[in-house]
């Protein structure tokens, strides 16, 4: 009887510590993916950011391109970049994440936005939304009447 008993939480105890490796591993990559993908807006790499991105719909690369280097907008370094992360919805080709991003250039002073994401699974990489990075930079992915339409307002805070 108490072998039995042995074996059953054995097994209780390597099933939980697999879960939490899981999920663990997870949140890495996902973090690490979106992590990454900052690092490339922060550094400048427009075109390398691109390809990295989903959902571009008619963008162009140069087009994105263009619109990234106009805008003051970007992510700041290190462990300010990102902080309180943590997965809402994990589903196998998506994934929603909660987030405060870093930000420099912004016209507010806390220089921060605290909101979730949707990452899309594309390519063996997780990917952000083209929109999401158009919104955090501050610039809409539209043109009107030939010149470019700014957002006026995005809600940074703490």
């Amino acid at each position: 009887m108490k072998i039995r008993v042995l074996f059953a939480v054995v097994v209780v105890i390597i099933l939980v510590n697999t879960d939490v490796g899981f999920a663990l591993e997870t949140e890495s990559l996902l973090e690490k993916s979106m992590s990454d993908t900052l690092d490339l807006w922060r550094e400048g790499q427009y075109e390398r950011l691109f390809e990295q991105l989903a959902h571009r719909g008619k963008t162009s690369r140069e087009s994105f391109v263009e619109k990234m280097r106009e805008s003051s907008i970007h992510p700041v370094c290190c462990w300010q970049k990102m902080e309180q992360f943590r997965i809402i919805n994990e589903k196998q080709t998506e994934a929603t994440v909660y987030v405060k991003l870093g930000l420099e250039g912004t016209p507010y002073a806390s220089g921060t936005v605290t909101r979730e994401f949707k990452l899309t699974h594309q390519e063996g990489v997780w990917k952000m939304q083209l929109a999401d990075v158009f919104s955090i930079a501050g610039v809409t992915g539209k043109k009107r009447n030939g010149t470019k339409r700014y957002i006026k307002k995005i809600n940074y805070y703490n």
